[in-house]
Parts: structure tokens; sequence; C-alpha cells
């Protein structure tokens, strides 16, 4: 049996930046426990399976396909990176003619469509809550020690904990700092969290003024230490980041060892655009 697979670093413009997926486009269904083993061989964060969602459909001509997403170790219901990744190879490889494709997920349906450079995706915005810090102090004191933290957050839709790190700290303490992300496993003792974001405020008068916030994304909970750039955070961190500047429009850069940067927009129907470019640096077949 023979998969065509690319490799695309999304939400760069560079190769070897960014954030890596893997992308499957699958002519003909695949049995269940193959995506998995698939993922597994491939070891990025992301593998994204495209599917056919009906016997005629066609990868240059259809606007709307199946889509699932699997890290090495399980499958997850919404990933950012690699529906651009998949969006790309549509477009760019396929040369989908279509300029706007629909996604089937376990997130709903997703759409991306192409703007200029840019490839945007029609995301859902998950609303934070304030936490209480006793809860999850241990989890908090394994990532960033003795920092200051200036608001705590909690999404329950998604089950993402935001930590705002203090306005005093720039961007280089957030870049700079060291964590050992395998031991949130043991401190994080509630239960309720999956996904651990640090997010710092932008600083508009610094050298790299014109983001208007920075993270870092970590889920060993679902075998990724750190996620390099993390779509689905961001539709935490945008409606989050939107409450806090009161502003729509935002673009945001996630200081990962590889860094990414989103643009963002918040639209009225209660969802968000993520727009980012891509690199494609491999194609090939998965031959077994």
């Amino acid at each position: 049996m023979q998969i065509p697979i690319f490799t695309v670093d999304a939400f760069t413009n560079r190769p070897f930046c960014g954030n890596p997926a893997a992308v499957c486009l699958l002519e003909n269904d695949l049995g269940e426990d193959l995506h998995q083993k698939i993922a597994t061989e491939m070891n990025l964060s992301e593998t994204a399976f495209i599917r056919k969602l009906h016997p005629g459909d066609d990868f240059t001509k259809s606007s709307c396909f199946g889509l699932r997403w699997f890290t090495p170790a399980n499958e997850v219901p919404l990933c950012g990176h690699a529906t651009l990744a998949a969006a790309a190879v549509l477009f760019h490889i396929q040369k989908n003619t279509n300029s706007v494709l629909t996604f089937v997920t376990l997130s709903g349906e997703l759409k991306a469509r192409r703007v200029e450079d840019h490839i945007v995706l029609d995301l859902p915005l998950y609303l934070t809550y304030p936490q209480v810090l006793q809860e999850v102090e241990e989890l908090i004191k394994a990532a960033i020690g003795d920092m200051i933290v200036q608001d705590l957050r909690y999404s329950p839709d998604t089950k993402k904990l935001l930590v705002r790190l203090s306005d005093a700290y720039e961007r280089s303490v957030l870049e700079e700092l060291q964590v050992s992300a395998q031991r949130f496993l043991s401190a994080e003792k509630t239960g309720k969290v999956k996904g651990l974001i640090l997010t710092l405020k932008g600083n508009s008068n610094g050298k790299h003024k014109g983001h208007d916030f920075y993270s870092r994304y970590f889920a060993p909970w679902y075998g990724i230490l750190e996620d390099p750039v993390t779509g689905s955070a961001h539709a935490v961190l945008s409606s989050y980041w939107s409450e806090q500047l009161g502003k729509k429009e935002m673009l945001a850069f996630q200081c990962s060892r590889r860094g990414g940067e989103l643009k963002i927009s918040l639209r009225n129907d209660g969802r968000v655009d993520i727009a980012g470019q891509i690199a494609i640096v491999l194609k090939g077949n998965l031959t077994f």
C-alpha cells in the first residue's frame, strides 16, 4: 500500500522553522489502528489525515474533506498547525481550485481559505475563566519556579491552563526559561489540565515591537513536551488577549526554539481567524 505524505512547516515561511506536521492524503479508507501507527512512525507533534467524504470526491476539485489529527500517542480533537498544513497540501501541491476548503473534524467544521501568501483558519474561540492558584500551585511551580504570575485562567472546553507572566518581564525571559515539562505529569493533581500556556504581554517599544503577545505551550499529557507553534492554544489566547488589550486584530509570536508568527482576527460570529504562512519541506510516499 502507498500513501502520499508531506511534511509542512506551519506558521512560518522558512523551512525548519514554525511547527512541522505530516500530512497524509487517503485515497481509500485506512484501518483504524494504522492512523496511530503512522503518526507514531512520523514522530512529529501531529500527523494529519485528509480523507474523501464521498466516492466521487477529488483532491483537486472538491471543497470538503474529512480531517483527523494524531500525536505520536493519541488522537486529538483540534490541531491548528496541522490544519494549516493540510490546507497547504491541497492548495499548493494538489492545486485545489477552491478558494475555501471545509474540513469535517472532531471539533466540527473548520474552514481554511487563501488570502495572498497566508492561509487563514476559521477556528472556534474558547473563553477562559479565573483559576484559583492553590489548586494548580504545584504545576505552576514546576513550570516557572518563583517567577511572578500576573493572571491565571482556565479554559474548560480545551482543558488548557493559561499562566500570564508579569508585564515586568521581557520576551527574552520567556524564551530562555528552562522548562522540564515531564515534571508536569506528577505536579498536576486536579486531572483537569491537559495543556499549559505561558504567555506574556508584547512590548510595544522593545526591539521586537509589533507583537501583541508572546507564548510557549506544553502538553506532556498528549506526549508533546513543548509544541513549537500552536493554533489551538491561540484559540484560547485570542479571547484572553482581545479582552485584555481591547483589540480584535492582533499579531502573536510563539517563542519556542523554532518560533512562529500568527495573525489573529476575532470574528463577529464568536469564532477566530488565525492566519499563517507555510513551507513544504518533504514530499514522499509511505509504503507498507
